[in-house]
């Protein structure tokens, strides 16, 4: 994609959501951390329902070793994966206990230090928590990557140095915000719905899906 067609992108991205957040439910850093780790492979919708009770009552890493494995498995239950993700957050509540003070460090090296904390993890603690200009790549961002042309590649990895390269700084805060949302209601896996997409005519997709 040309570089005035990925500023025209993000213009109409932007228009259509001037303040895009993630849609995690979570009150605090900490609780970030949790809700981020638990959503993988898993819908933010889902972790939200697992969550709310759990958040209610577990605020610091403390609380949630506290709480104990058991105790966090029980709220859990229902997101996939739940027994090794539990296991995940009482380590992670640990270490920040040990390591950190109970804080959660503003640095993405050091939380990828934090088991069950990768670098996609990490981006969005970065980026929601401190503001920093990190480009989480899910599968939703590296589907519109590639499938747009704005940022292709062959891995997560590759994508997410696209777009921090191709990025223009206007929007960089908010950039993965608004893809991933994209990507989730708009650009989905199996069937994009171009017909009312805001950028479908800078988008370099060939097979464009008529309205119903």
């Amino acid at each position: 994609m040309k570089k005035a067609d990925i500023f025209e992108f993000y213009s109409r991205l932007a228009a259509d959501n001037p303040s895009p957040e993630t849609e995690l439910n979570y009150g605090n850093v900490y609780q970030l951390v949790v809700a981020v780790a638990l959503s993988a492979q898993s819908t933010d919708i889902g972790v939200n329902k697992a969550t709310k009770a759990l958040f209610a009552d577990v605020k610091t890493p403390q609380q949630m070793v506290d709480l104990g494995l058991d105790g966090l498995k029980e709220h859990i239950k229902t997101i996939g994966l739940y027994n090794n993700k539990a296991k995940n957050v009482i380590a992670l509540s640990e270490l920040l206990i040990a390591n950190y003070g109970g804080e959660v460090p503003a640095d993405r090296d050091e939380l990828t230090k934090l088991p069950g904390v990768g670098r996609k993890t990490a981006n969005v603690v970065m980026n929601c928590a401190f503001g920093a200009e990190t480009f989480a790549v899910d599968t939703h961002i590296f589907r519109v990557g590639n499938r747009t042309g704005l940022a292709p590649g062959k891995t997560p990895l590759a994508v997410e140095k696209k777009l921090d390269k191709q990025t223009p700084a206007p929007f960089r805060v908010h950039a993965h915000h608004w893809l991933i949302l994209h990507g989730r209601y708009i650009c989905k896996a199996r069937k994009p719905e171009c017909w009312r997409c805001p950028v479908a005519d800078l988008c370099r997709f060939k097979k464009k899906t008529p309205a119903p």
